[in-house]
C-alpha cells in the first residue's frame, strides 16, 4: 500500500487534477522502471503469520534491516511500520506482508539486482530470528483471524470500510500479494496508448503470474484467487475501466474517474481523518463533511489517487496491477514482461494492434477466465495459451530493441528475463499448476510441506 504523500499546495482550479498527473511526462531518455513486490512472513515452528510486535515479529525483521543494512526507519503513531533508503522503501500490507517498494531505475538488470539484494537481506535477518518468507499470491493456510492487522490509521480506516462494500475486501488486506511494476510515459498520448495495452492485457499476465490456487488449506477452484478477490472488493474503485477506450480519453477524463472514487481518508499532522465513502468533489468546494470550509492541496489528491485500485492505474506514472505474489524468479520476469511492451514503440504497437478490436465484455471475460484457468482459458475465439505466446514474443522484441546491456557487457540484452514466461509457455503450466501437482500428488493433500518447499 502507498505511503502519504508530501508536498503539493492549494488546488485552486479544476485543470490541477489532470496536470498534477501529467507532470508525469517525461522524454523517453529518463523513462525508468520501479518493481514492487510483496511477500507472506511466517513462523517456521507454527507456520503461522507474523504478530506485529515480539522476538519473531514483523518488527524484529524491520530492526534487523536498519540495523543491519543501514535502512532509515518509518514510524506512524510511536511504531516502526517501514524504512527507506537511496529512493526505495520497505513497507507493511494490512495483514502484514512485507512489500519492497523499489527505487525508479534504467535497466531490468538493476531492477532485478535490487529485489535480489532486497531478499538476501531478508532471508538473512529472518533466519538469525527462526521466520520465513513465501511469496504466494493468497495466503494458503491461514485464516481472517489469524492475521494481524497493522497499527497504520489508513488500515484502521479501510478495514471498517471494507466490510461494507463488496464480499471480500478484507481478503483482500490480510491475505493477498502481488508483484507490481510501475512505468513512465512520455505525453497524453503515449500515457493513452500505454494504458489501453496495459488493462487490455492485464489478463495475460494474471494467467502467467497465477500463483493462488489455495485459501484456507484447501484448493479455491481458481489458479489466481487473488485475482478473484479483486473482481469482489468494491466496484466503485477497481476493474477493467471501459471508458479509457472510449474516443477522447486523456488526463481529464481520468481525474473525472477518480473524483467518483469514494474517499477514504485525508492525511493531517501525522493523522488519518475520516472521511469514508465522501466525495472529493465536495471537499474541492471545501464541503467536506471531514473538514467543513478546507479545501484540498494537491498531496491530498496524490493521496486520493492511490485509493483506486483498477488493474492498471494512473499518478504521476502508470502501475501494472494484475499478476499474483511469486516466486524469486518470478520478481524480474513481471517487470521484464511490461517494459518489453511499453518501452520500445513498435512493440506498443504490436501489442495495441493484438487488443484494439476487443469490447469491453471480451476484456472483461479475459479478465474472469485468466483468474479461473490461467494458460489453459478461453474467451470466445480467443485461447489464452496463444495469446500469451503471442504477448510474450512482443515483449522479447521490445527487450531485443532496447537492447540494454548487462553484466558489464556481457548480457547483450533484457531478454533472459523472460525465460520463466517462455518455460510456462512450453509446458503449459504457471506457478498455480505446478502447485496443484505437487498437492495433488506427492504432497498428499498436506499444504503446510508448500512453506518448506516454496519460501525465499
Amino acid at each position: 500500500m502507498s505511503i502519504p504523500q508530501s508536498g503539493g499546495g492549494p488546488i485552486e482550479h479544476h485543470d490541477q487534477l489532470a496536470g498534477y498527473m501529467a507532470e508525469g511526462c517525461k522524454p523517453k531518455a529518463d523513462w525508468r522502471i520501479g518493481t514492487e513486490h510483496e511477500k507472506f512472513g511466517y513462523c517456521k515452528d507454527s507456520l503461522k503469520p507474523l504478530p506485529f510486535e515480539g522476538e519473531r515479529s514483523i518488527v524484529a525483521v524491520l530492526q534487523g534491516l536498519r540495523d543491519s543494512y543501514g535502512w532509515s526507519p518509518v514510524t506512524e503513531g510511536g511504531n516502526l511500520i517501514g524504512l527507506e533508503k537511496d529512493g526505495a522503501n520497505v513497507s507493511l500490507e494490512p495483514g502484514g506482508a512485507l512489500e519492497l517498494s523499489g527505487a525508479p531505475l534504467e535497466t531490468i538488470h538493476e531492477t532485478c539486482d535490487e529485489v535480489n539484494v532486497h531478499l538476501r537481506e531478508v532471508k538473512e535477518i529472518a533466519d538469525k530470528i527462526g521466520v520465513g518468507f513465501i511469496g504466494l499470491g493468497a495466503a494458503p493456510i491461514w485464516n481472517h483471524d489469524e492475521m494481524p492487522l497493522m497499527p497504520k490509521g489508513r488500515y484502521q480506516l479501510m478495514n471498517d470500510y471494507m466490510a461494507k462494500v463488496g464480499t471480500m475486501g478484507r481478503d483482500m488486506m490480510r491475505r493477498t500479494t502481488t508483484v507490481q511494476v510501475n512505468l513512465d510515459f512520455g505525453s497524453e498520448a503515449d500515457m493513452v496508448q500505454k494504458l489501453r495495452v496495459a488493462l487490455a492485457l492485464q489478463p495475460v499476465a494474471t494467467a502467467l503470474f497465477a500463483n493462488s490456487p489455495f485459501f484456507e488449506g484447501k484448493p479455491n477452484g481458481h489458479k489466481s484467487w487473488r485475482s478473484k478477490i479483486w473482481r469482489h472488493l468494491d466496484d466503485a474503485r477497481t476493474g477493467m475501466l471501459p471508458f479509457v477506450f472510449e474516443e477522447g480519453f486523456g488526463f481529464e477524463q481520468y481525474a473525472d474517474y477518480a473524483l467518483d472514487v469514494p474517499m477514504y481518508f485525508v492525511y493531517r499532522d501525522g493523522q488519518y481523518i475520516n472521511a469514508l465513502g465522501m466525495s472529493f468533489r465536495d471537499f474541492l468546494k471545501g464541503e467536506l463533511p471531514a473538514l467543513p470550509g478546507e479545501k484540498p492541496t494537491l498531496s491530498d489528491w496524490a493521496d486520493h489517487l492511490t485509493t483506486a485500485f483498477p488493474e492498471a492505474r494512473i499518478k504521476k506514472y502508470m502501475e501494472m496491477r494484475g499478476a499474483d505474489g511469486g516466486p524469486w524468479r518470478r520478481l524480474c520476469a513481471l517487470p521484464a514482461f511490461w517494459v518489453g511492451l511499453m518501452y520500445d514503440q513498435s512493440s506498443l504497437d504490436a501489442a495495441w494492434d493484438l487488443a484494439k478490436g476487443w469490447d469491453a465484455e471480451t476484456r472483461e471475460g479475459l479478465r474472469v477466465a485468466a483468474s479461473q484457468q490461467a494458460l489453459q482459458a478461453q474467451v470466445g475465439d480467443i485461447k489464452m495459451m496463444d495469446l500469451a505466446r503471442e504477448v510474450v514474443a512482443i515483449s522479447d522484441a521490445g527487450l531485443k530493441a532496447r537492447a540494454r546491456a548487462g553484466a558489464g557487457g556481457l548480457v547483450p540484452d533484457e531478454t533472459h528475463f523472460l525465460n520463466a514466461l517462455k518455460d510456462s509457455l512450453e509446458s503449459g503450466k504457471v506457478p498455480a499448476d505446478e502447485l496443484l501437482e505437487r498437492y495433488h500428488g506427492e504432497w498428499n493433500g498436506d499444504l503446510s510441506r508448500i512453506f518448506g518447499e516454496f519460501s525465499y
